[in-house]
């Protein structure tokens, strides 16, 4: 067995361990049936109780391990070498105590003396793998994790104390304070003889302990977090590696992203921690050449501190460099490309977008297009604020495909596609970032829900019209995910494991978008092409999906105290005017 296998094999034992002290504790039936195995691993092995607290400790600490944590690995050994301390004071108390009072001596000895000598083994184990546990955690996060357990334990005692006053049962009132800190300690101050309040105070004060030190291991556990915020000179250094290959490279220019470089500089890849997550967007940037280089560099980061690897919304060529780096590649969807040359109003699969932008004509709407660049500051603050005030959710959304800014001094090279009213009032717009010197991609998409239906519809095919004097030659619309299943799974003849697949994901779409994405999208008859989710472990994927969301803005976790936030203060920051809008959906 090598080295690298010893957090996995740690990880391993002690979630077997969660799993089994959990199900015992739900299930009394089980709890009886397996009593002699929990009474032989409890005394010859490792302390092992029906306690959903215990499991959730241990959960925590194998998920720690797995990730490869300094501190669990320390901690873990501590708590051996403190069994392995009790083993060795314990033995000779054994040995002379009177046989009254242990009549068991040769057994409770042989539990001592075992338990001891495994202790011992699992503890050099360890120590031969301790070069495998290098994951960082958060700066002061033993400092902070003591505190949290102090402040949580002290409102622990305070309810406690509390509780007593009202119902104090037969707890004689000189025993309350020390009573209640025996229960808040879990037990280890032994307080015998002063009488009990009633036993549902007892499960709420050791509840109230159990999640206070469940938070506290939390937070020693957590991993190290990095502000993203791209400064000045990276930006700088992205924007001359963008080049022609991925429609949502100039994306990466977010500043709420950070930017790993390869070691020649002519690759990087843009990511954000989200979650212990490190979430890349998109192709590496740069040289194809030196992609692995700086993909390196990038899982190299995430081992260090920790963090679970995860690119999402790259192209075939990305998931690649990807696979190549050791990471699985999983099918997210399709973007939605309109080539100029080959795109036109006339046919009749054409017929819906035909007709709704010749309606919208004939009511008087009018087109107008732009580069940001030749917009003055003070309309482009107007424009901004409009599209703002047309948002329809509450929280800017999009990571991968959104650029999360409007009217940036530094982007003149986007394009805005506005629809005015017959009055001159605008209605709708759209604004494309750069894709290369040739081609634009769809990044924020607003309009007021009081004009006529059909705008979108009115601009695409009069920015198609415009491409011309704008040297584009290929527009990324939206991106549809999974696609393939709307598609696949409508026809005649689909198996039933597809038609499933889509019921699921038309269900879904109550909440999402997902359908509605792909009806928005099909009626261009665009060329699709596929977008990939690179990730790390199977068993990673959920955790990706909720950092996936987080990211994209569909779901907000709740903030910590202050007191628990430890990103990292960046040296400089890039922040820069703008109305961080970005569009729903894509």
């Amino acid at each position: 067995m090598a080295r690298a296998d010893v957090p996995r094999v740690a990880s391993i034992v002690l979630t077997v361990l969660a799993v089994y002290s959990a199900a015992i504790a739900i299930v009394p039936p089980l709890r009886e049936m397996a009593r002699p195995l929990t009474a032989l691993v409890d005394d010859y092995a490792v302390p092992l109780t029906p306690n959903l607290a215990y499991a959730a400790f241990l959960g925590l600490l194998a998920g720690a391990l797995a990730r490869r944590k300094r501190v669990a690995w320390r901690l873990l050994v501590l708590l051996l070498a403190f069994s392995v301390l009790l083993s060795v004071i314990s033995t000779p108390l054994v040995a002379v105590a009177p046989m009254a009072e242990v009549p068991d001596r040769g057994r409770l000895f042989s539990e001592v003396l075992v338990s001891g000598v495994i202790a011992l083994i699992v503890i050099a184990y360890l120590w031969w793998g301790r070069g495998e546990f290098f994951a960082k955690t958060q700066p002061a996060s033993f400092r902070k994790a003591t505190g949290m357990l102090i402040a949580l334990l002290g409102v622990s005692y305070v309810v406690g104390f509390l509780l007593t006053l009202f119902f104090p049962g037969d707890l004689l009132r000189s025993a309350r304070a020390i009573w209640v800190l025996s229960r808040v300690l879990g037990g280890v101050i032994e307080v015998e003889g002063y009488g009990h309040p009633p036993a549902w105070v007892a499960f709420l004060i050791g509840l109230m302990s159990a999640i206070a030190l469940l938070v506290a291991f939390g937070v020693l556990f957590r991993s190290q977090r990095q502000r993203a915020v791209l400064a000045p000179g990276d930006e700088e250094r992205l924007r001359g590696l963008l080049g022609e290959r991925d429609s949502l490279a100039y994306f990466a220019t977010r500043r709420d992203r950070s930017v790993i470089f390869s070691p020649s500089g002519k690759a990087a890849v843009s990511f954000r921690v989200v979650n212990g997550v490190t979430l890349a967007g998109g192709d590496p940037l740069g040289d194809p050449e030196a992609w692995d280089h700086a993909i390196r560099a990038w899982t190299g980061q995430a081992r260090e501190f920790g963090w679970t690897p995860a690119a999402i919304g790259c192209g075939a060529e990305g998931a690649r460099a990807y696979q190549r780096a050791g990471l699985k590649v999983l099918e997210l969807g399709d973007e939605a490309v309109i080539e100029v040359k080959r795109f036109s109003l006339q046919g009749r699969e054409m017929r819906g977008v035909r007709q709704a932008a010749n309606r919208v004509e004939r009511a008087g709407y009018q087109l107008r297009v732009r580069r940001h660049g030749d917009i003055a500051p003070e309309e482009m603050r107007l424009i901004s604020e409009r599209a703002d005030a047309w948002r329809d959710t509450e929280t800017e959304r999009g990571f991968s495909m959104a650029l999360g800014r409007l009217g940036d001094p530094l982007d003149v090279g986007c394009v805005l596609v506005e629809s005015l009213s017959k009055e001159g009032d605008e209605a709708a717009l759209l604004s494309f970032v750069p894709w290369g010197d040739r081609g634009l991609s769809l990044d924020l998409m607003r309009r007021d829900r009081a004009a006529e239906n059909g705008l979108v519809e009115f601009m695409v095919a009069g920015l198609v019209r415009n491409a011309g004097w704008l040297g584009v030659e290929r527009i990324s619309l939206n991106f549809a995910v999974f696609r393939s299943a709307f598609e696949e799974g409508a026809r005649m003849g689909a198996g039933p494991v597809i038609r499933a697949w889509r019921r699921t994901l038309l269900f879904l779409s109550r909440w999402w978008q997902l359908e509605a994405l792909y009806r928005a999208n099909v009626k261009y008859h665009p060329e699709w092409v596929p977008r990939f989710l690179a990730y790390g472990d199977t068993r990673d994927l959920v955790r990706v999906g909720i950092a996936s969301a987080i990211a994209e803005g569909f779901f907000k976790p709740p903030r910590l105290p202050r007191m628990l936030s430890s990103e990292r203060t960046p040296t400089a920051s890039s922040a820069a005017p703008g109305n961080d809008a970005a569009r729903p959906g894509r």
